[in-house]
């Protein structure tokens, strides 16, 4: 006989909360599968293959039997390269045992948050922004102390607010820039008021880069220009076009990094073999090329998809410079929150979004992220689809 009883599981699990948009992406590829046309603007992943270089070194590393375990903290040549990939694009000094290659960004961030953090301490984050933040924090007890940032802020964390926010708890500040899901930028400036903050209170600065690269009509930095006691998290998902590869990359004061190696020793063993080997192409003048192209092409569906929700009502402040989203306000005749107003959308016209209670509280059920992550025809479609929307809920 089948047990209906329920397993014993610890409430900080119990506790995780889903991603709003999985259920909606669920729910897209079972009308896709009745027959439906749906267009995907939800999901944050390029729609761009990856680039060939990398694969033919894929495929040349699992013919030479690149299959076996590398140190934890990565392949000494991927974490070299890695070092002189910031001094030649961005002229920052960043010694390859200061780097550790993870399995994707999201170990990064755990390596980081763990090598940092105690329970009962407390992070400051904006709000609205990435939700693994706020779960990986209270998964180890510790408390995510979100500061609200809207469009007069650019959705990011000054060093004023953040000092408002403080307490005597807090132990670390993380900031994205390129941010999700508004798309912008932090300065240099910027960044350099938040160190200074940290260091001046004894905390540590993380600062999220993986959508580094994906930056338009502004320059292109790293965090790392501004000292060596500065967290950078990155990825080769984004910018390298190689999400399912799982790989990813910290930067870190060298103690720190020995520290994480032997805990990623614990937890990872290794990153993934042949991603790791497939990585070093990433960085060769052909696949390059071709990822300032697609470059290129993110900012032309960014143009497009920026201008048409701006004529159908959107608010949208300022103008994104980075990443593939858009955080839109919601036009006022919707008469729904973003929630309602992302399901339906969804059901009537086939246009998949994400909610704004995704990514926090703080004005979520007024905005809705749209992902620039397919072809220019694709966003004129689905920016007629949701003007048909539109027209409805005013009829409604």
């Amino acid at each position: 006989m089948q047990s209906t009883e329920q397993p014993r599981l610890a409430p900080r699990a119990r506790a995780v909360e889903p991603f709003h948009v999985m259920r909606l992406l669920e729910r897209a590829n079972r009308l896709e599968a009745e027959g439906r046309s749906i267009i995907h603007l939800e999901v944050g992943e390029p729609d761009f293959p990856t680039p060939e270089p990398i694969l033919a070194a894929a495929r040349a590393a699992l013919e030479g039997g690149a299959v076996h375990y590398t140190p934890a903290a990565g392949l000494p040549q991927l974490r070299e390269r890695l070092s002189r990939y910031y001094a030649e694009r961005y002229g920052a000094s960043v010694a390859a045992d200061r780097i550790l290659v993870t399995p994707g960004a999201s170990g990064a961030i755990q390596l980081v948050f763990q090598a940092l953090l105690e329970p009962g301490d407390e992070v400051l984050i904006c709000d609205p922004s990435y939700p693994c933040y706020r779960q990986v924090l209270r998964l180890l007890g510790v408390e995510p102390r979100a500061v609200a940032v809207d469009a007069a802020d650019d959705f990011q964390l000054s060093a004023a607010r953040a000092e408002a926010a403080w307490s005597s708890r807090v132990r670390a500040l993380i900031v994205a820039s390129p941010a999700n899901p508004s798309g912008t930028l932090l300065g240099r400036e910027q960044l350099a008021e938040l160190h200074a903050l940290c260091r001046a209170r004894g905390a540590a600065l993380i600062v999220d880069e993986i959508y580094q690269g994906l930056v338009y009509d502004a320059p292109d930095h790293t965090a790392l220009e501004l000292a060596e006691d500065v967290y950078v998290i990155n990825s080769f998902s984004k910018y390298f076009g190689m999400t399912g590869w799982r790989l990813g990359w910290l930067a870190a004061p060298r103690a720190a990094v020995e520290v994480m190696e032997r805990m990623a020793q614990n937890l990872f063993i290794a990153p993934n073999t042949p991603a790791q080997h497939a990585a070093l192409a990433a960085f060769e003048p052909a696949t390059l090329e071709i990822l300032e192209q697609r470059r290129a092409c993110f900012r032309a569906r960014r143009d497009a998809l920026l201008d048409g929700l701006r004529r159908l009502g959107f608010g949208i402040d300022g103008e994104p410079k980075g990443a593939f989203y858009l955080y839109a306000r919601l036009p006022e005749q919707v008469g729904m929150d973003s929630m309602q107003f992302a399901t339906t959308m969804l059901e009537e016209v086939g246009v998949a979004a994400t909610p704004g209670h995704d990514f926090g509280c703080h004005g979520a059920e007024r905005h809705v992220r749209f992902a620039y992550t397919c072809d220019l025809p694709v966003i004129d479609e689905a920016l007629g689809r949701i003007d048909r929307f539109l027209a409805q809920c005013r009829s409604r």
